[in-house]
């Protein structure tokens, strides 16, 4: 199984929504461990490991906002070195 880390980073109408428990609800139904945190200038920051298929899974959720009053205007996505965390969770 090949296990990766990714780091999310979306703008839009992403803060007072739900993004962040709408977030959480995605990647623990797909079994990802990680963190969600806002940002002060409004963004969201997404840290997840997990299988790579789960991991497509779950940006093409969070790209088209898993909150339904969420707005994704602006994606980003980098690879980091793997790293497991313990179940997936708000940083604050």
């Amino acid at each position: 199984m090949d296990l990766k880390t990714i780091s999310i980073n979306v703008t839009g109408i992403v803060q007072g929504v739900g993004f962040r428990y709408y977030t959480i609800k995605a990647a623990r139904k797909l079994a990802l461990t990680g963190w969600v945190q806002n940002l002060p200038d409004g963004s969201v920051q997404i840290t997840a490991t997990g299988p790579v298929e789960q991991l497509d899974q779950f940006s093409a959720i969070v790209k088209k906002s898993p909150a339904p009053a969420g707005k994704v205007t602006n994606f980003t996505i980098n690879y980091l070195p793997y790293h497991t965390f313990d179940g997936f969770n708000v940083k604050y």
